[in-house]
């Protein structure tokens, strides 16, 4: 790892500085005709700079927003490098939104050209577009089918074999202070805003992780990157950071191929939201039980002894054995994610502290974080060497946070998006006069400078009886019981707390109950949930779930409005 940061002047001069850096070495890799095939940074320059050159030929200007809907594959990051690169505004989408989603990001934004991947996104695409009045360009990288609109081939765009001199020197006169990209929020709380990231913010960020993570010592590393490149965390963290220190970063195939995919890439690095530590946590607990004997009881032995570790406390006289339980039990947990991870970031919602505790328990050094899309999105993270998994870290290099009078985080420093789009009511109901960031995220620091988030400012739950409750930490603790896959809590004006559950796989009622029961004993008298119902699983297809994993918590309990109001009666 270099000793200090390069000040890049914006998004676009890093993605060209490294290319010219790295030449013929691999950066971006992804599965074709069942292999791993490599595109090298040289090659990445050269196509960057050849879509622009394209896109600018077909009326694409400073300040045009350039919709990109496409998986996580290449050519998601020579698009965003070649529409920043032209002073247009790169605006990811996700592939899981509907027509009517992308009608309003396109009505919304104003974009008359779109860079889409396959077919069958092309489609929705399209019928968004006819909605929201049209567009004037589509950039096809695969074959789009027949379309009425303008259709710009990939191939036949980055086809220009000149060097990226050009295109490259005009990108390092772009301002810090130009907007680089408009992220959407996910939605978990209403329509999605269009967040204004100039490139300060992303670098801020870049910057920030580069001196958090120093003691990894990053250099060479193997990326697999599997959340969304529409959202922010990894568009800043997976993309720019992680390729500016030099990563090869390998695009997955989609969530339910990580698993294998872990096995094959071996990653050094990670980025992850809980939801994959649950799901793998609840995988490895139901091994064990079936295995049962003399396993079951190694691995409990395992997990007590790291446990230990991890909270500062003597191993005793078993601490003799246990390098044997870690080559026996620890090493198989390591191996599901490749067996060389350095570091893995969790962030994106909270991290139940046990869970946490449970791997860093078993060798898997995960780091929480926290963030925002309008805070680039990372504010604060552990630093590798000392991770405290029931705070969130320290805030980044460069970042101020401190807590307002009602318990509000509030955020200062060039991380700070300019605005939303086209909203300047939200924009000055989210930033204040003297440019502190309102996270809407109640929290407090410890004299060690570390932050708990403790609820979002908006989420408490008010019980008739005045008592405040917070559904995530309720909901938390119910998920962690092993008959509950998905769990969202309601009772605000209401005497108790009720709960609507999706069971884990394999589990019934009596499964259930008894988790509830289990849940309850750890909860006060006022968290405890009195009733509950079981639903059909929270998805991103049914609309209760962002695509990065979270709970669309209004979404679901307009849903079961009625289900709710049943369970009081």
């Amino acid at each position: 790892m270099a000793r200090e940061y390069p000040d890049w002047p914006n998004c676009a001069a890093l993605m060209f500085a490294c290319a010219r850096r790295y030449g013929d070495r691999p950066a971006l890799w992804a599965k074709r005709e069942g292999a791993w095939r490599p595109t090298v940074w040289r090659e990445v320059g050269r196509q960057a700079a050849s879509l622009a050159r394209a896109l600018r030929a077909r009326g694409v200007a400073a300040g045009d927003r350039v919709v990109i809907v496409s998986e996580n594959r290449p050519e998601f990051p020579v698009a965003d490098t070649a529409i920043m690169a032209l002073r247009a505004i790169s605006v990811p989408t996700y592939t899981t939104n509907t027509p009517a989603d992308h009608a309003h990001i396109l009505r919304d934004c104003g974009a008359r050209a779109v860079i889409v991947s396959t077919r069958a996104l092309a489609r929705r695409v399209l019928e968004g577009a006819a909605e929201a009045g049209g567009l004037d360009l589509l950039v096809a990288i695969d074959d789009p089918g027949e379309t009425a609109i303008p259709v710009l081939r990939w191939a036949e765009a980055v086809a220009d074999p000149s060097p990226p001199d050009d295109i490259e020197a005009e990108a390092a006169l772009i301002p810090r202070e130009q907007t680089a990209c408009l992220i959407y929020t996910s939605g978990t709380g209403g329509t999605p805003k269009g967040v204004m990231l100039p490139h300060r913010a992303i670098l801020s960020n870049c910057r920030g992780a580069f001196e958090l993570l120093r003691p990894l010592n990053l250099q060479d590393e193997t990326y697999l990157s599997f959340l969304p490149l529409s959202h922010s965390y990894e568009h800043t963290c997976g993309q720019f950071f992680l390729l500016s220190v030099g990563s090869q970063i390998h695009y997955s195939a989609g969530a339910d191929r990580i698993a294998a995919e872990m096995l094959e890439v071996r990653p050094t690095v990670m980025t992850a939201v809980p939801r994959l530590f649950e799901v793998i946590r609840s995988r490895i607990l139901a091994q064990v039980e079936r295995e049962g004997g003399w396993k079951q009881r190694l691995f409990d032995l395992a997990l007590s002894q790291g446990l230990k570790r991890v909270k500062g406390e003597s191993l005793g006289l078993l601490g003799l054995i246990d390098p044997l339980l870690d080559r026996l039990v620890r090493a198989k947990v390591r191996a599901r994610f490749g067996g060389r991870l350095k570091g893995i970031m969790s962030g994106g919602a909270r991290l139940d502290p046990e869970i946490g505790r449970f791997f860093l328990a078993l060798g898997i050094p995960i780091m929480q974080g926290y963030g925002q899309t309008e805070a680039g999105p990372v504010v604060a993270a552990n630093p590798p060497d000392r991770i405290r998994i029931d705070t969130v870290g320290r805030p980044l290099p460069g970042v101020e946070v401190r807590i307002a009078e009602d318990g509000e985080i509030l955020v200062r420093g060039e991380l700070v998006m300019q605005g939303y789009w086209g909203n300047e009511e939200a924009t000055r109901a989210a930033i204040t006069e003297d440019g502190w960031l309102r996270t809407g995220d109640v929290g407090a620091l410890d004299a060690d400078g570390y932050l708990r988030i403790t609820d979002r400012k908006k989420d408490f739950i008010k019980t008739n009886g005045g008592d405040m409750v917070s559904p995530a930490r309720v909901e938390g603790l119910l998920m962690q019981q092993p008959g509950i896959a998905q769990a969202v809590v309601a009772g605000d004006g209401r005497p108790h707390l009720v709960a609507l559950i999706v069971p884990a796989e394999g589990a019934d009622e009596v499964a259930v109950t008894l988790a509830v029961e289990a849940a309850n004993k750890r909860l006060s008298v006022a968290e405890r949930v009195r009733k509950w119902r079981l639903v059909e699983p929270f998805t991103i297809e049914n609309g209760m779930m962002t695509p990065t994993q979270k709970i669309r918590r209004p979404a679901v309990l307009g849903q079961y409005r009625e289900a709710v109001a049943g369970l009081y009666r």
